[in-house]
């Protein structure tokens, strides 16, 4: 959706108001992105591709396993990367965005004392809706919404959880390792 926002087109503006307001985009327009990258995948004939964030209902959930049915792929895995309540929330209160390209810094020894973006040198904020009313929103938007998901992949054997508090490095091995078994249930 970022992404997609970045298109200066309708859709595109459309969903840069509901993303920079912090709104869920609605899911007949998630479903039109998806379809248009499906069929791009598709033409391209690529072996695999990430969906990230999404989806993040369970109607959406079942639509797009309709989406990659239809788009004949077979080996759908969905990789859920767990981290708690609380160290999600203190991730976020720390987190910091530049301001012009958008790039994200998390708060890591590495990137504590930046106050400028690696990419453009544009300045690092703190995203508006990073605060704890913000946060616990989306927790609580979570709770309701988006666990129903991570069951409905858990119901059907395909999915994958990956530890989010340990290293970057120890989460990047493990992401590789979860894409690269076959899930499909036999």
């Amino acid at each position: 959706l970022r992404r997609r926002k970045e298109k200066d087109d309708f859709t595109g503006n459309k969903i840069a108001e509901y993303v920079d307001q912090g709104e869920r985009v609605p899911t007949p327009v998630i479903f039109k992105i998806w379809m248009e990258k499906l069929e791009q995948f598709k033409q391209r004939d690529l072996e695999g591709f990430v969906i990230d964030g999404s989806p993040r209902t369970v109607m959406e959930a079942e639509m797009l396993d309709r989406a990659l049915d239809w788009y004949e792929w077979e080996d759908k895995k969905v990789v859920f990367v767990d981290v708690s309540e609380e160290e999600s929330t203190e991730r976020l209160l720390h987190r910091r965005v530049c301001e012009d390209c958008g790039e994200i810094y998390p708060y890591t020894q590495e990137y504590r004392d930046r106050d400028r973006c690696e990419e453009c040198d544009g300045k690092l904020v703190t995203r508006e809706d990073d605060t704890k009313e913000g946060i616990e929103q989306r927790w609580s938007w979570y709770r309701e919404e988006v666990k129903p998901v991570v069951d409905y992949y858990e119901e059907r054997g395909l999915l994958k959880r990956v530890d989010g508090e340990q290293t970057i490095e120890q989460v990047y091995k493990d992401l590789l390792e979860a894409v690269t078994k076959s899930t499909t249930p036999t």
